[in-house]
């Protein structure tokens, strides 16, 4: 055999040698991947982290009760305290249903890696690198709502305005109070906020209180020292006892009125309601053009005094309505009907001073005065009516069958229909400076309508 052929055997011996020690090796290297990720299967991946506790090697029961131990059961010992001025309140974390999710954390460090090929599966148990995985806090914030709510019925207060009083011809006033709001909105947000920042501990909130004003403050009383315009009363003499007792109710509710400038005077507002309750009895109103009985009757006598005083006190009505057909008690254009929930007398205060409004009855006279400040006196006004229409009023007779022959039955009276003007004339230190047209009434004539009987 020559020498080349004898190396070409040799040559070949040796490939076949490297070829199967390289397919050992792959074997012997494949094994041991293999079983080392089986190995793994049924345990947590190294380097796999929950907050700060290593799971690595460990099962799923393992897993979870390492971090139930610290994160289950405990955090509900641990609790939100709240800070409200000089008031203390708590909420428990039970309370809370707070939790963390601990199975879902530990089924998702379990699976890390499980779903990859074998090679894949080595190289992650192989990795310096791991896994880190956090717990989620969940908590139901009903119990949060509630608190606050409980604190806001104990916290919040609605100041007090100073107030004015008129006695012996002269004014005192009385400081006002502050009230306090809790500011719930925000006191929630910030629970919620430190919940999901430092879940893992109890947390300590200082409660947001604002301190509330009075609307009406004892400075702005002091400037209330002088009567404006002038005193205007009209006479209910001859009135019922209801009506007269509705007149100083009605007057007794509106006495001592403070109304601020830019504010707008109600007379429903003020007097509110006219019920049995508030001490209204029934008493004559007209009704669809008739007189009629209903509680609260005689009250338009009232906001009719009230207007007067307000127009000869130079101030701005801003909502007035007329009877169906003049008052007896003032000139025609000068009386103000009012309707609980429909006709309302309204004024606004344009003065850079508050109004104070005194009103009161004796001897079946009520009576209203407007105050405010002393600058105001040098303007006066003066009132003065032009009756330009007069409509008479017609009479309709209705056969009756039913009333004898002769006899006659009054359905409605009939009452003359006016139209008037009402001016104010402003004067300043004694000087007229204007004319106002405050209002253009129509009375509407109300025919009457009179049965006359035809039974014979």
């Amino acid at each position: 055999m020559s020498r080349a052929v004898k190396n070409n055997k040799n040559k070949k011996k040796i490939r076949m040698f490297i070829v199967a020690a390289v397919l050992l090796a792959a074997s012997i290297m494949g094994s041991y991947v293999y079983f080392t990720a089986k190995k793994w299967e049924k345990v947590v991946y190294p380097k796999v982290k929950v907050e700060d506790i290593d799971l690595s090697g460990k099962t799923k029961e393992q897993a979870t009760k390492l971090l139930k131990d610290k994160y289950g059961d405990v955090v509900l010992s641990n609790k939100v305290n709240i800070k409200a001025g000089k008031g203390n309140y708590t909420i428990n974390y039970s309370d809370l249903a707070a939790k963390y999710n601990i199975d879902e954390t530990v089924n998702e460090a379990f699976a890390y890696g499980k779903d990859q090929s074998i090679i894949s599966k080595y190289k992650l148990i192989s990795s310096s690198k791991g896994k880190q995985l956090n717990l989620k806090f969940a908590y139901n914030t009903k119990s949060i709502d509630e608190t606050i709510k409980t604190m806001k019925k104990e916290i919040d207060k609605k100041p007090k305005n100073a107030s004015l009083s008129l006695s012996g011809g002269g004014f005192s006033t009385k400081p006002g109070v502050d009230g306090a709001e809790l500011d719930g909105e925000k006191l929630k947000k910030d629970i919620i906020e430190k919940l999901n920042s430092n879940s893992k501990g109890g947390i300590n909130v200082d409660a947001s209180i604002k301190v509330v004003k009075p609307k009406v403050t004892e400075a702005a009383l002091k400037s209330v020292n002088a009567q404006i315009g002038t005193t205007f009363s009209t006479s209910y003499a001859g009135s019922s006892a209801a009506r007269c007792n509705n007149i100083a109710v009605a007057t007794r509710s509106i006495n001592g009125t403070v109304v601020m400038p830019g504010e707008t005077f109600s007379f429903n507002g003020v007097v509110g309601e006219r019920t049995k309750a508030a001490g209204y009895q029934e008493a004559t109103v007209i009704v669809n053009q008739k007189a009629d009985s209903g509680l609260g009757g005689g009250i338009c006598q009232v906001s009719t005094t009230l207007y007067n005083a307000i127009l000869l006190s130079n101030i701005k009505t801003t909502e007035r309505a007329h009877h169906t057909f003049p008052s007896h008690y003032v000139d025609k254009g000068l009386d103000a009907t009012v309707d609980w929930g429909n006709i309302d007398l309204k004024f606004k205060n344009t003065f850079d001073y508050p109004i104070y409004i005194e009103g009161y009855t004796t001897g079946s006279v009520v009576t209203f005065n407007i105050y405010s400040n002393e600058k105001l006196k040098n303007t006066t006004c003066k009132m003065s009516t032009d009756l330009y229409a007069t409509v008479p009023a017609k009479t309709t007779y209705v056969d009756d069958s039913s009333l004898p022959a002769g006899q006659t039955e009054e359905v409605k009276s009939p009452h003359t229909g006016y139209k008037v003007k009402v001016y104010r004339s402003v004067y300043e230190s004694g000087r007229l400076i204007e004319k106002q047209l405050i209002s253009n009434d129509y009375y509407i004539a109300i025919n009457g309508v009179i049965k006359r009987g035809t039974k014979k």
